[in-house]
This record gives C-alpha cells, structure tokens and sequence, in this order.
C-alpha cells in the first residue's frame, strides 16, 4: 500500500513494525524496500506455528492447515526479520524456530540515511504531488435506506 507507507513516512516513522502471515524470500525483499525506501527500521514478525500447537481435535483441522507430511510440520515456518534503515539484515529471517530476534536500533541511523534519501523531503515534489489524507472517524458499515429491491414493479 504505498499511499499508506507514504502517510507514515510522513509522520515521521523511524521504526516500521510489519506483522504478517507472509513468508518466504519475497516477503525478506518486501521488508528490505521498505526500510531503503523510508529510510526507517523495520521489524517484520511472521508467528512461527508447529502443527503439534494446533489441537487434533480443533474443526477442519487438516482444511484449514493442510499438513505437508512428516518432512515438513510446520503450519507456518516463520520469517521474522529485522532490518536497517540501508537495507541490511540485522537479525533473522527466523524460519522453522520458535526464537526471538534482537538488533540495536539507533535514530541517529535513520536521520543520517534520510540525509541521502528521503521520500517526504528533498525527493518528494509538493510542487507537483500532493497527498490528501482524512482521518476522520468513520463507521466501517453505512446502510442506506434504499431497499434492495422495488416490490411494486411487477
């Protein structure tokens, strides 16, 4: 979602939490352009899940996470990452482990890095780009009034 990342940026961000399902290389890429593209930290946490942690007995069980044999028990391996405000791995990608990651994490890192990059400042062009954000409460359901169907037009 790069209006939303564009949002936050412009909050001023220095820590980018990413929590997901994702795993996998792509995801790690994912994370890496994020912290080089906001010049921020970014802890990706993906939950690591050992098909022995899901009861026998809980519905649908093999439906909903299909077991990959033996060779493979976990539902969801992981890939759990942190990254620098340059890109590099500082702790992980955690895959296939139950562990908890640590990296020191530095401001002064991330306004050096925005001092050669930064989306919100010198390379953003407010001249020509503008971004309108509403952040008024809204209810997540509107109904409206209008009925579904006209049962008088038969």
């Amino acid at each position: 979602m790069p209006l939303v990342r564009f949002y936050l940026y412009s909050q001023g961000v220095d820590i980018w939490t990413a929590p997901t399902f994702d795993g996998g290389d792509d995801w790690i890429a994912a994370m890496r352009h994020i912290a080089v593209e906001g010049r921020c930290y970014v802890v990706g946490v993906n939950p690591c899940v050992h098909i022995d942690q899901i009861p026998a007995d809980f519905p649908h069980r093999e439906r909903v996470w299909p077991i990959r044999g033996e060779e493979d028990p976990w539902v969801d391996p992981g890939n759990s990452v942190i990254i620098d405000p340059l890109g590099a791995v500082l702790a992980g990608p955690a895959r296939r482990e139950e562990t908890i990651l640590y990296a020191d994490v530095d401001p002064a890192t991330v306004r050096s890095a925005r001092r050669y990059s930064d989306p919100i400042g010198h390379y953003h062009r407010p001249d020509i780009l503008q971004l309108h954000v509403d952040t008024r409460p809204r209810p997540p359901v509107i109904v409206q009034a209008t009925p579904l169907f006209d049962v008088d037009s038969e």
